[in-house]
């Protein structure tokens, strides 16, 4: 593996889902606790060298469901989300200089201005962290991918509806698009350590 290095300023945190309506849901193999404090962590660290936080929310109530054999839709006749189901975690601490993103699919990239808030900002790595790996995190990572970002994964930042499904990207899909680090690993790189 190789050594990790990050120009700081030229990173953002993309964080992916970490909202009340994602967040209460059962999640393997990290807990939503441990995710949360992990992606405020990466955060704090992007802030204090100059990056860019991201903070991506979906429009539960707006998202895209077609028809699939294991659709992610509600149940028909379902009641609609709560209100507060698509509002960030207050744990988060959300500054006003962090951008918030809203998507209504699993990609953060279509339909969103989350690439101009990149590269007015002259981003060129993205550290992905939330929730769920093989969702939201893995739909914007290739997203970022395909325009030509730097990716790294906080590995313990993310987790998904299983262990399994977690460890498959983080095994076979993360290596092959940019670097999969711990918190620990990329907190200590972006303070110089």
């Amino acid at each position: 593996m190789s050594r990790l290095e990050l120009n700081p300023e030229h990173t953002a945190l993309v964080a992916i889902d970490l909202q009340h309506g994602i967040l209460a849901r059962p999640l393997g193999p990290h807990s939503a606790a441990d995710v949360l404090t992990n992606s405020v962590q990466l955060a704090n660290a992007v802030r204090a060298k100059g990056g860019l936080v991201v903070w991506v929310r979906v429009d539960l109530a707006g998202i895209l469901h077609l028809p699939a054999d294991a659709s992610t839709a509600p149940p028909k006749g379902s009641p609609p989300p709560p209100a507060n189901a698509s509002e960030l975690s207050p744990e988060l601490g959300v500054q006003e200089r962090d951008v918030v993103v809203t998507k209504r699919q699993w990609g953060a990239f279509y339909g969103t201005d989350l690439e101009q808030h990149l590269r007015r900002k002259g981003i060129r790595t993205v550290i992905m962290s939330g929730i769920a790996t093989n969702f939201g995190v893995e739909s914007t990572a290739r997203g970022a991918f395909d325009r030509g970002y730097e990716l790294v994964f906080a590995e313990d930042a993310m987790t998904s509806l299983n262990a399994e499904a977690h460890a498959f990207v983080i095994a076979n899909i993360f290596p092959r698009m940019g670097r999969v680090r711990s918190t620990e690993e990329v907190v200590k790189t972006l303070q110089g350590g």
